[in-house]
């Protein structure tokens, strides 16, 4: 079962990171399917990431 990112704005960032890149591997085919899923929103989540130094890459469909 996958982590819950339902309380994605609280989580550890480096948490975070490999949770939504284990998912976007294994489960969704984009991050806006992810963000879906979740009920979150991809602007915030990407924000979230952004201020950890993290970018989403859309071509390997990961935040690096």
């Amino acid at each position: 079962m996958p982590i819950s990112l339902a309380r994605y704005a609280t989580m550890d960032p480096y948490i975070l990171l490999s949770a939504v890149n284990m998912q976007l591997r294994d489960d969704y085919a984009s991050l806006e399917d992810l963000c879906k899923a979740h009920e979150i929103d991809a602007t915030a989540l990407c924000k979230r990431l952004q201020d950890a130094g993290f970018i989403y890459d859309a071509v390997h469909k990961q935040f690096k």
